[in-house]
């Protein structure tokens, strides 16, 4: 399929630093990346009104709309997607979703390398996938898991690794480095950019089209920390 050619939103907050940017065709017209912890849910509509304002568009210009699917915060996840469903029920206009990690993966990529893009899921468990990029084309190595950090480091022993990204892989960087001796991303680039979503709907629409947006969920990868709380408070 072909993908949309005028304006684009596109939304993700699954992490800490959350980012708006708005596309048409192969540019981009405005982007707004923001560091606000656990706060998208005051700070998102504000930043998609500034990014449509800086791009001189309305929300009427907008054909479709583009969304990070998770995992990440379960409330940041949540925010992206229930804002992405809004608008694109108001306007009538297609909705795409892309995972975060394959977000970061994509503003992170290295010319013959593959990418394992990593977030911190607490205790050192992480979320992670690994993807390789080749000629505007986008080839899976293993989708997105949760694991232990030293389940993930043991997949890659013995081979070439790969380039690691994501707020885990420089929380766990020198771990990383010991083991593995893989490069890691710094920070500052290793983040599921909203711009990196334009880029994966330019680049392979066909795999982010969402059927039908009123039902569908992100991915999360497990459950909430609540819904373990409240799970292991049943157990006999």
């Amino acid at each position: 399929m072909s993908p949309p050619t005028g304006p684009t939103l596109a939304l993700d907050t699954s992490t800490a630093t959350g980012s708006v940017a708005v596309g048409s065709g192969d540019k981009l017209l405005a982007e707004v990346v923001l560091r606000v912890g656990a706060g998208h849910s005051s700070a998102l509509l504000p930043a998609i009104d500034y990014a449509m304002r800086s791009a001189g568009l309305v929300a009427a210009d907008l054909q479709a709309v583009v969304v990070g699917a998770g995992p990440g915060s379960f409330t940041g996840v949540r925010v992206a997607a229930a804002t992405a469903k809004g608008i694109v029920h108001a306007l009538g206009a297609p909705m795409f979703a892309f995972g975060g990690l394959l977000a970061i993966a994509a503003a992170s990529a290295a010319a013959g390398r593959a990418v394992c893009a990593v977030l911190d899921a607490r205790r050192r468990d992480v979320f992670a996938a690994c993807y390789a990029f080749d000629n505007g084309r986008v080839r899976e190595v293993f989708p997105p898991e949760a694991f232990s950090l030293d389940a993930l480091l043991g997949r890659f022993r013995g081979t070439v690794p790969p380039v690691f990204a994501g707020e885990g892989a420089v929380l766990h960087h020198d771990e990383i480095k010991q083991v593995l001796g893989a490069p890691v991303v710094p920070e500052f680039a290793g983040v599921p950019r909203a711009s990196a979503l334009l880029w994966l709907l330019r680049t392979v629409p066909e795999q982010g089209l969402v059927a039908n947006p009123a039902t569908w969920e992100p991915e999360y990868l497990r459950a909430s920390g609540a819904e373990r709380i409240a799970a292991a408070a049943v157990r006999p």
